[in-house]
């Protein structure tokens, strides 16, 4: 296999003990691995164990409203707040990416550029920061607010926020220490470089208690896929993890997002596209669909369409489940996710049952069963065909989804010389293949 060619990027994103929404109800899962550490430990390691880039938590910020009776026939798949989670998951593995989700719209810059330098100091380099902005009601709540901000405010002030983080990550610069007994200088003076911002959204002045991130800056994610997203993305991001259908509508995105990359100073190369895919993995077709049937079936329907209403911000409850997907606004939430099942519901003539049903199998994102063989064609084919860069993977179930894929897709790459067969560095950036950035003040 050369060297240079081109290797699919593959995050194996972490979540309870499944992506389906009815994992925790399958008889070969434990539901209560979801609220202990040791399975999640198990989980980093598999996929270390199958060289992937990196694992990823989502996160939210507040518990979902609704009627009790209902929200406890939810697994709720958010037990541990990742940063805290993530630091615990360094010490039990060695190579494998650590990426975690952290609102921008509900924490001070300030203290989330000094967990993000903390975990990737912790590390040796291994963390990555998935910024999203929070898009619920029930989360602005939990922080005193009414409702949540304005989608295209929350996103102007993210732009802004993340110029603060970078300038607080600079604030010691690299190698700052002298650890001078004689002198008795601990650090260099002429490395401190005291932020004073002043901007529409903040105002402070102040320096981090540590040299820069060993990777410079934690490598930057966003999934923002709606217009203002993807602003943000083409000025910050250098990985973007996305919910696509189609191959057609992930060459648009893909194609799409690049070219916005040269107006920001970027080339393609600085950025990586990553589909989400939910793998339903069998030695036949016919054995792996049986056992997405089986999921499907233990979908429980009043979550299910709580799970949709949850994700596009409106009360379904109140429409026929078996007449046309009724028309949504975007509103102030995920827009690009309505946008999405609205595209979906119109391709394919589906009801609001039939939403449901395929939403409550990865939330938008793409399912596939198949061969491991079979898997790894459908990957390939858009890996190959301009619509990814690799893929964020969601298994059905933990751990079996998770070992399945790492058992027996990975090596199948590996045999196609798409995916690589052992760590060439230690940090997240070197894994991806990212520049280390010199700094603002560079």
């Amino acid at each position: 296999m050369s060297s240079s060619k081109r290797q699919m990027r593959l995050g194996a994103f972490l979540q309870g003990v499944g992506h389906h929404i009815a994992a925790w109800r399958h008889p070969d899962v434990d539901p209560a691995e979801a609220t202990r550490l040791e399975p999640l430990k198990h989980l980093a390691r598999v996929a270390e164990r199958g060289k992937f880039d990196a694992i990823f938590f989502a996160d939210t910020v507040g518990f979902p409203e609704g009627p009790p009776a209902l929200l406890a026939r939810a697994a709720l798949p958010y037990y541990f707040e990742p940063l805290t989670l993530l630091a615990a998951l360094s010490g039990a593995t060695e190579h494998i990416g650590l990426v975690a989700t952290t609102s921008v719209t509900y924490l001070h810059p300030f203290h989330l550029a000094r967990k993000f330098a903390s975990l990737d100091h912790i590390s040796g380099g291994r963390a990555g920061w998935n910024l999203v902005t929070s898009g619920t009601d029930w989360e602005a709540k939990s922080f005193g607010l009414s409702a949540q901000v304005p989608h295209t405010e929350r996103y102007q002030r993210a732009r802004e926020y993340v110029d603060v983080v970078k300038g607080l990550w600079d604030s010691l610069g690299d190698d700052p220490y002298l650890f001078d007994q004689a002198s008795g200088n601990f650090f260099d003076p002429a490395k401190l470089k005291v932020l004073e911002h002043e901007g529409k959204y903040f105002k402070l002045r102040g320096a981090l208690q540590s040299q820069r991130p060993v990777q410079g800056y934690p490598v930057l994610i966003q999934a923002g896929s709606s217009e203002d997203g993807q602003e943000l993305a083409a000025a910050t991001a250098e990985l973007v993890f996305t919910a696509q259908q189609t191959l057609a509508g992930a060459q648009a995105f893909y194609s799409g997002l690049k070219a916005r990359l040269a107006q920001h100073g970027r080339g393609n190369d600085e950025l990586l596209i990553l589909p989400g895919v939910m793998p339903i993995i069998g030695a036949t077709e016919e054995e792996a669909k049986a056992r997405y049937d089986q999921l499907q079936e233990l979908i429980d329907p009043v979550i299910g369409l709580g799970l949709l209403s949850g994700l596009t911000g409106v009360d379904l409850s109140k429409y026929p489940l078996d007449e046309p997907f009724p028309e949504l606004p975007l509103g102030e939430g995920w827009q690009s996710r309505v946008q999405l099942f609205i595209d979906m519901a119109k391709k394919d003539k589906l009801t609001l049952r039939q939403v449901y049903q395929r939403a409550a199998g990865a939330r938008g994102h793409r399912v596939i069963w198949g061969t491991p063989s079979s898997i790894a064609d459908q990957l390939q084919e858009w890996f190959e065909n301009g619509a990814a860069d690799g893929f964020n993977i969601l298994a059905p179930t933990f751990p079996h989804g998770l070992e399945a894929f790492v058992d027996l897709v990975i090596p199948e790459l590996q045999r196609r010389g798409l995916f690589r067969t052992e760590y060439s560095g230690h940090t997240l950036r070197e894994h991806l293949g990212l520049a280390r950035p010199l700094g603002l003040a560079a």
